[in-house]
């Protein structure tokens, strides 16, 4: 299936002189996506998984120079493995962190490729402050988001580049199109963009199949709260991660403490939190006092929604015959939650740091993004009255915030009234910030 980080790495592959590790969730397509590069670039491939070979990490894990760790290395590939010619690839680096404390050596010795990758990383590695981030990159991956799916359930470039033209112009998508596109959307509600998953479906065309795969991915999760809850007693991550769909379906859509345990105190669980967030299992929304540049600066630590990393995963947890209402569009299923759910795991895939701003007797904005260097709110209606959205007015009409424009995300066509922009949900993954191939400033430095 095809993955736009593919791009990233074959670029990599063919330009870079640093090593590359891939970072994300399990369960996400990593492995296979490095795999699938290297193997078409016309390179070797010498591969270790820390995980399946645990011999492995007590053998390059242990305390030693650089030239040792290369001297290691060397021993145990085959002679077909030639420098200049192989990719080296790690797999679950996490397990031999110290590896990357090596990669300056690695890189500029220079006889061999490094592509690393594993799960929990923004967890494992936190310990490694002094790996030389110029001498490497980092590349986050994500779910599968709504375009990856569109390709892989066979929707053609001529649809996708038209719908890049009426995102453009703001101009209505064909009402044929614009339906079959929403019927799409509702399935990838449930499925989500875990590669499994996705597979699964194509496959068999099976919700229950997709179910299964999915519950597996959650247990995978539960292995790992389970393993680090032992190792710190005060993690609550099966505690907060089972409450999700519960929060998200509130009217009141903050995440509240007290569902977990009404003397609960912030400060005590803000690591689970944190740990949910690096491991990339959860996104955080934060609250921002006000629309104003920049977001971060105005940023409620402790106040905000948590939403799934995979929609597929959060609607999981629903009995099937809500997930077949889901699908078959039935008014009186709440999707606004999933809506939301879909609009903040794209935002995050398209490199935004999402916030969302409620204030008194002004109202709440369900997402605020930078985009070109101005703020610009979001929000997403599930209903048919999606043009009404006082809060979003009331926002909009104070001078002092300087709002330009916004989207309105819902179920109806392209459209656009003054500064709203009404967009289908499913165009959600074209809102991302314009590529700029040149920033020149230059000087005139003439009688200096």
């Amino acid at each position: 299936m095809f993955r736009k980080d593919s791009v990233a790495v074959k670029e990599w592959l063919e330009t870079s002189n640093k090593a590359l590790l891939v970072t994300g969730a399990r369960q996400i397509g990593k492995t296979w996506l490095i795999r699938d590069e290297i193997d078409k670039s016309g390179y070797k491939r010498f591969e270790i998984n820390f995980i399946n070979q645990p011999d492995m990490v007590e053998y390059l894990n242990a305390e030693m120079s650089a030239e040792d760790f290369l001297v290691k290395l060397r021993l145990i590939m085959p002679e077909e493995c030639k420098p200049h010619e192989t990719v080296v690839f790690l797999d679950e680096i996490q397990k031999c962190p110290e590896i990357v404390t090596k990669i300056k050596f690695l890189v500029d010795e220079g006889s061999f490729k490094y592509a690393m990758s594993g799960a929990l990383l923004g967890v494992e590695l936190k310990g490694i402050a002094s790996a030389p981030v110029g001498y490497l990159r980092v590349l986050k991956m994500y779910p599968m988001d709504f375009e990856e799916f569109m390709i892989a359930n066979g929707v053609s470039t001529t649809t996708l580049n038209m719908l890049k033209d009426c995102f453009d112009e703001c101009k209505p998508v064909d009402d044929f199109v614009h339906e079959k596109l929403m019927s799409m959307f509702f399935v990838y509600l449930i499925v989500g963009g875990m590669p499994d998953a996705v597979k699964k479906y194509i496959e068999t065309k099976d919700i229950r199949e997709v179910d299964k795969i999915q519950k597996d991915i959650v247990d995978l999760y539960r292995v790992d709260f389970s393993q680090y809850e032992e190792e710190d007693k005060k993690l609550k991550l099966k505690s907060i991660y089972d409450i999700i769909p519960a929060e998200l379906n509130k009217q009141n859509k903050k995440f509240v403490f007290t569902m977990l345990d009404k003397e609960l105190k912030f400060d005590r669980y803000e690591n689970s939190f944190l740990w949910l967030k690096d491991a990339g299992v959860v996104i955080p929304v934060y609250n921002a006092e006000a629309p104003l540049i920049p977001l971060k600066a105005g940023k409620s630590s402790n106040v905000f929604r948590l939403f799934s990393s995979d929609i597929g995963l959060l609607t999981s947890a629903y009995p099937a015959e809500t997930k077949m209402e889901l699908i078959s569009k039935n008014g009186e299923v709440n999707n606004g939650a999933h809506f939301e759910n879909a609009v903040a795991q794209q935002l995050l895939a398209n490199d935004f740091d999402p916030y969302f701003c409620k204030r008194s007797k002004v109202g709440e904005l369900d997402f605020l993004i930078e985009l070109s260097g101005k703020v610009v709110p979001i929000e997403v209606k599930s209903g048919k009255g999606y043009k009404s959205h006082k809060a979003l007015d009331n926002y909009m009409n104070i001078e002092d915030y300087h709002l330009e424009k916004a989207y309105v995300f819902s179920t109806f066509n392209v459209e656009k009234e003054g500064k709203i922009i009404y967009l289908p949900i499913y165009m959600s993954y074209l809102l991302k910030e314009p590529k700029i191939d040149q920033l020149i400033v230059d000087l005139d430095i003439s009688g200096l």
